[in-house]
Parts: C-alpha cells; sequence; structure tokens
C-alpha cells in the first residue's frame, strides 16, 4: 500500500528543515518587499528574487555549494521556465481542464508542505522528549541478544507432541520441518540473532525465561499460532549511544508527532 502524500510530502519537507537548521541554506532576503521585487525580466514579465532564493534554497538543500556558477544556473533555469510559461500561456494551455486539475495538485502540495514545515517549527522536539524516547527504546529492547529456534503449528496440541517427541530424544532440526513458518523451516527453526523486542511479546516473555540450551515445557500461544521454542544462546545486546541515533530519532519523532496532527484534524473535519 503506497504512503498517504502528506507522509510523502513529510519526508522531503523535513529533510530540507533539517538541511536548512544545519545551515545548508543560505537565508532569503530580510524584507518582504525585496523578496518580490523582480530580479530578471522575460519578455517584460519579472521574475522575483523570492523565486529565484527559493530554487537556490532547494539545491544548497541538496549538497550542492553556494557559489556564483551555482546561482547563474538558477536563474538560469527560472529564465527558461519562464519562456516556457509564457509559451504554454499564448497556447492557452492553462485553461484545460487536466492542466488547471495539475496546477491546483501543485498548489496543494506548496500548501502542504508550508503548513507542516510551520507545524514542525512551532512544536519543536526538545533534547529532553529524545532522551525519553531513546531511554523507552532501550528498556523495550532489552539488554540481552538471543539466538532462538521455534516451531510454530496450529494447535495446542501439536505443539505438545512435538515436545513430548523432543523430550524423546528426537532433533529439533528435524521435528522444525513440520513448522508453518516458511522463514525458519528450512533452517531447522533458526530465527538468528535478535533482540526481545523483535518478538510478539508471548515469544519474547518465553524466550527471556529460556536457560541456553533448552526448550519450552510448555506451547507459547501467540496470535500466530502455537510456538515451540528453544533458547541456543544469548549475548550482551550492543545498543547504539544516544548521540549516535539523536537525529534518526528526532526525525521519527517530528513523523510521528506530524501524523497524530493529521488524523487529529482528520477527527474533527466534517466530510459529506
Amino acid at each position: 500500500m503506497n504512503r498517504p502524500i502528506y507522509r510523502q510530502l513529510l519526508a522531503a519537507s523535513a529533510i530540507a528543515l533539517f538541511a536548512t537548521l544545519a545551515g545548508a541554506a543560505k537565508p532569503v532576503k530580510d524584507t518582504a518587499k525585496d523578496a518580490a521585487a523582480p530580479a530578471v525580466t522575460v519578455n517584460g514579465k519579472g521574475i522575483p528574487q523570492a523565486r529565484i532564493d527559493t530554487l537556490l534554497a532547494a539545491q544548497l538543500a541538496q549538497g550542492q555549494p553556494d557559489t556564483p556558477k551555482l546561482r547563474g544556473a538558477v536563474r538560469e533555469e527560472l529564465v527558461r521556465r519562464e519562456i516556457l510559461v509564457q509559451e504554454a500561456e499564448k497556447k492557452g494551455l492553462e485553461k484545460k481542464a487536466d492542466v488547471m486539475a495539475q496546477m491546483m495538485m501543485a498548489r496543494q502540495s506548496v500548501l502542504i508542505s508550508a503548513y507542516l514545515n510551520d507545524y514542525i517549527k512551532t512544536h519543536p522536539i526538545t533534547d529532553e522528549m529524545i532522551k525519553n524516547e531513546y531511554d523507552g527504546l532501550r528498556k523495550a529492547l532489552g539488554e540481552k541478544e538471543f539466538k532462538a529456534r521455534h516451531i510454530l503449528v496450529e494447535t495446542e496440541d501439536e505443539a505438545k507432541a512435538i515436545i513430548d517427541k523432543l523430550k524423546k530424544g528426537e532433533k529439533f532440526e528435524e521435528l522444525a520441518k513440520a513448522s508453518k513458518d516458511p522463514g525458519s523451516k528450512e533452517k531447522g527453526g533458526d530465527l538468528g540473532w535478535a533482540n526481545q523486542a523483535a518478538y510478539v511479546k508471548p515469544f519474547s516473555d518465553a524466550l527471556v525465561k529460556l536457560e541456553k540450551g533448552k526448550t519450552t515445557d510448555a506451547p507459547v500461544k501467540s496470535d500466530f499460532g502455537w510456538h515451540v521454542i528453544q533458547l541456543e544462546d544469548s549475548r550482551e545486546l550492543k545498543a547504539p549511544s544516544l548521540e549516535e541515533i539523536k537525529p534518526q530519532l528526532a526525525q521519527r519523532m517530528q513523523q510521528q508527532l506530524i501524523e497524530k496532527q493529521v488524523l487529529d484534524l482528520r477527527a474533527k473535519a466534517k466530510v459529506e
């Protein structure tokens, strides 16, 4: 399923915002009057400085160095765009229904991006909020990683029968061929290394209680079915530090904040 358009716009606008905050983009003119004044005219029609500043900022946000060459290229690009727009208007193309619809969509995109950027600026993610998020994630991840195997079956009786066979000495890897988990059944039920947060709660609750080399004495039920779990090994979890993932956390929290705002607005909207 495709992501909602506002999420796509959020991703783009967030990148631009971060670049701006990092100093990648140079400030535009100080006054609205200067920004609106024509910087260049094409066939008597002016291109305002604000338009040049906007396109320049977009290039700088993508990592382009601010050079006279870049500024000249931006100016030339806008001149060519204006020439083509004027030619399109001579043919009356702006009055075609499909063109008008596309222009409306473009206007919506610009306004949505502006709204999202403004919302981010007025609802900043603080260092304290990021630390709290980090601490919560660390707690959810736990202190260890686990190397586990499992066999997933439909019923509790099937799982009990597998546990009985294991107690009689049958190999876990062979019994795993009956598992309904296609991702692990051909690997002897091997799930590789993962922290407890990687599994659904009933599974992780049972896993963290196991001793190395042991198998669950009773079947474990989850939304997927009934599990027989074996712990092969465990090791200390080497989680990244707060400073290492702070930018990613901040971006994720901003995305969550925006999504909540969109859902709140949707809930309040009168749609008939």
